[in-house]
């Protein structure tokens, strides 16, 4: 499945070995994650060489190109706000995922849309256990 995978680059960083998990978790699944560079600790490094409208072109792309978008959502993002109403305005379905008792966007938890699943995790295990239970049940 291609899996475009979302998370806070310039927002912060907190949360990067559980992207870590996640993404590694996706590859190891056989999933294809044109973003799994965006868990790497020198993203920043590499994302900072490509202009904004090369990043905005590509990333929408993968967007629609992908079968589903995860993202976690513990640290808040402009960009990852945006990457998941757009996959949502495009009928991608989404799952965003956030470390329990870190507050998120009640745009993200009152959105009625059929498309968007939000759930908690307590740590890496059970983030990876989350959204491998979601794509199951994509297929």
């Amino acid at each position: 499945m291609n899996i475009y995978f979302a998370c806070s680059i310039t927002g912060g960083r907190d949360f990067e070995s559980i992207y870590r998990a996640i993404t590694d978790a996706l590859l190891s699944d056989g999933h294809e994650v044109p973003t799994a560079h965006l868990a790497d600790s020198n993203v920043k490094a590499y994302e900072g060489e490509v202009s904004p409208w090369d990043v905005y072109e590509r990333d929408t792309a993968w967007i629609r190109a992908c079968e589903a978008l995860v993202a976690e959502v513990s640290t808040p993002s402009h960009g990852v706000g945006y990457e998941v109403s757009y996959a949502l305005n495009i009928g991608k379905p989404v799952l965003c995922v956030y470390r329990e008792g870190q507050p998120i966007s009640k745009m993200l938890t009152g959105n009625p849309d059929p498309h968007i699943s939000v759930k908690t995790y307590r740590d890496a295990e059970e983030a990876v256990a989350v959204i491998r239970s979601f794509l199951d049940s994509q297929t």
